[in-house]
């Protein structure tokens, strides 16, 4: 059955439609007031204003700000690892396939953030309110590296298990040590310099010897 059917069929109610849209607008209101003033200062009754709805009309749809941040984390998170599959599934070679994925989902989409006077003080509450999403984003994340690599020595024909490696020790070295960089250097553009060396050292080692 065509999705055009099913969705005929059992179509989305009304209420939830709208529900969605408030919540939609409720958390762009919030990212706006987190960049604005940081999340520590940041109240419901400064949402809902941002928002241009209730503080009781807000409270319907989020418990609380730490509720609220977990959303946006989860939007974020969900809306890097699609651009993620989406770079390393397009054209290319494995370094500008993998390249273009990790600054999708783990440079350009965070970069306003970083960039924020509060980037800081919004990124640190993530070890508190949002460490079970991040550590799932990061093993998916890590799970189609992983199969990128694996193709990719497929392809050129390289036994990593005769060397004593395996695709999901290149993907995991890939993340810590973008995790590394991230640490030491703020400026994207280093950022995207580091991880090209990276990327580059696990190309490396998936290309054919002689």
């Amino acid at each position: 059955m065509s999705s055009s059917l099913r969705q005929a069929e059992n179509p989305t109610p009304p209420d939830a439609t709208a529900e969605d849209g408030k919540r939609s607008r409720i958390l762009r209101a919030a990212m706006k007031v987190f960049l604005a003033y940081g999340y520590s200062r940041v109240t419901m009754d400064d949402i809902a204003k941002a928002a241009e709805m209730s503080r009781p009309a807000l409270y319907l749809l989020f418990r609380n700000k730490a509720d609220i941040y977990r959303a946006i984390a989860a939007s974020l998170v969900d809306e890097s690892f699609g651009k993620a599959r989406a770079a390393l599934a397009t054209e290319g070679t494995f370094s500008e396939r993998m390249n273009a994925a990790i600054d999708s989902c783990m440079i350009s989409i965070f970069s306003e953030i970083a960039a924020s006077p509060h980037g800081a003080d919004i990124l640190d509450a993530k070890s508190k309110l949002a460490a079970d999403l991040l550590l799932s984003w990061k093993r998916d994340l890590g799970g189609i590296m992983r199969d990128a690599i694996t193709v990719e020595a497929q392809r050129s024909g390289v036994d990593l298990a005769a060397g004593e490696l395996s695709p999901e020790m290149l993907a995991q070295f890939l993340l810590d040590g973008i995790e590394g960089m991230k640490s030491r250097l703020t400026d994207p553009a280093q950022q995207r310099k580091a991880v090209r060396g990276l990327v580059k050292i696990v190309e490396r080692t998936l290309q054919p010897v002689g």
